[in-house]
């Protein structure tokens, strides 16, 4: 079995102003890394992460802030789960956010529905949120290094969305095209 590898990061920034500090935050959970504590996070050992580690290091440095970047091994396999334990649990919350967005998208939809509010504008709206609904499954999926437990529910969720969208659609084109008229009611 090969030994799961890791980048490690430690740093320290002032604490003023504080939008560096969180700007610092954001970048590295915006690239999946896990938070051990108060700046000491985990990364999967890849060129990518590498390259961009090296980046947040120099800006760490330009902050007057301290940094130390290492290559890090479990000592045993229960230190491996719990590592991925925990980049798994950091997915499952952002598939969690994002189910229940789905609700809040197919919750739309149905009230669209038994309103009978078939317009094209509607439609335009609610496909350009299930474009988000898409783009964003994209991104957690790709911080999702382990396979956490929810993405199979997030992609049939999407699925459903796509289904109950299509749906929609076709109704409003049923709804138009009754509105017009023949063109013998002219």
């Amino acid at each position: 079995m090969a030994t799961e590898t890791w980048f490690l990061l430690t740093y320290k920034v002032p604490t003023d102003p504080p939008r560096r500090r969180v700007a610092l935050w954001r970048k590295l959970k915006s690239m999946g890394a896990v938070y051990l504590q108060n700046g000491v996070c985990l990364l999967p050992k890849t060129d990518e992460h590498l390259r961009a580690l090296k980046i947040l290091e120099n800006e760490i440095a330009a902050m007057a802030g301290e940094a130390v970047l290492l290559e890090s091994v479990p000592l045993d396999p229960g230190q491996t789960d719990k590592v991925i334990a925990r980049f798994r649990a950091d997915r499952d919350e952002e598939y969690r956010e994002f189910l229940g967005r789905c609700a809040d998208f197919e919750a739309e939809i149905a009230k669209e529905t038994a309103d009978q509010h078939f317009t094209y504008a509607e439609l335009e709206e609610n496909d350009e949120d299930l474009k988000k609904l898409r783009t964003w499954l994209e991104k957690i999926r790709r911080l999702d290094f382990y396979g956490a437990t929810l993405a199979g529910e997030a992609a049939t969720r999407l699925s459903g969305c796509e289904v109950l969208l299509d749906t929609y659609a076709h109704q409003v084109f049923a709804a138009q095209d009754e509105n017009r008229g023949s063109p013998d009611d002219l």
